[in-house]
């Protein structure tokens, strides 16, 4: 089985490749993140006839999330137990549903802005729910994983120049206090391969031509329980989904599994 997690940035605007990438992939359950788009926008239809159901969450603004599978999907939840607001609103962040025997999360962790932002400790106070619900939810004999965009580099190495990161977010402490924490709940994070550059970076800025500087970062990640961890038999960032005409600035993460 072929499991993988994709910020899209706008699931319209990047339909067609989306598909042709489904298609060409082989990938049996896809997690996406950054819909960009209303419940009524969903391409729903599209994607029933390229062979796959769909759970989602998504209102229109800069989240939306969604599981797409061709092996079954079952047991849907919309929302993170037990997440925090912002400004008064639930937003779309997180999406579960069960495919081919496989519990999968999709979240689209807050991007937390600047460290002196509210939104920073939003973002904190999300990845303590989302820890919360790993510590409840992924024990047991059932494969379980929550892959997205954590907006967080785990380590320096997980980024083009640590010395342009000084007060910024995703690189801080608290932050990465946070990626501990859900480990520390009994997940494994999958140590994808780079199929070019010695770092399997998986964001590059549209901006000052980025990419093909690889100037980029490691913030979407796979986060196993080891009945799923045991089952992975390769895991890799497909940089060339990043190439060519309108792409997202975010590339595919993609683990295989022998289940």
């Amino acid at each position: 089985m072929r499991i993988a997690t994709w910020n899209v940035n706008g699931i319209n605007t990047r339909l067609e490749r989306l598909l042709d990438w489904l298609k060409s992939s082989g990938t049996d359950v896809l997690c996406l993140q950054e819909l960009k788009c209303t419940a009524e926008q969903f391409p729903a239809q599209a994607l029933a006839d390229a062979g796959y159901e769909a759970a989602f969450t998504a209102t229109g603004r800069w989240n939306g999330v969604a599981v797409l599978s061709r092996v079954g999907l079952t047991d849907p939840v919309t929302a993170l137990p037990d997440a925090p607001e912002f400004e008064g609103v639930l937003e779309p962040r997180a999406v579960a549903a069960t495919c081919g025997g496989v519990r999968v999360w999709s979240v689209y962790v807050p991007n937390g802005r600047d460290p002196e932002h509210a939104h920073y400790q939003y973002k904190l106070r999300w990845l303590a729910a989302l820890r919360d619900t790993a510590a409840r939810d992924a024990g047991g004999d059932t494969p379980y994983a929550i892959l997205g965009d954590f907006n967080v580099a785990p380590k320096d190495e997980d980024v083009w120049d640590i010395s342009l990161f000084e007060n910024s977010t995703h690189v801080t402490g608290p932050e990465r206090d946070a990626l501990t924490a859900l480990a520390a709940t009994g997940l494994t994070e999958l140590s994808p391969r780079a199929l070019k550059y010695d770092v399997a970076f998986t964001f590059w800025d549209y901006r000052q031509l980025n990419f093909p500087k690889n100037r980029g970062m490691r913030i979407d990640h796979i986060y196993a329980n080891p009945a799923f961890a045991a089952a992975v038999t390769d895991s890799f960032v497909d940089r060339e989904a990043r190439k060519g005409k309108s792409p997202s600035d975010h590339a595919p993460v993609v683990a295989d599994l022998e289940l």
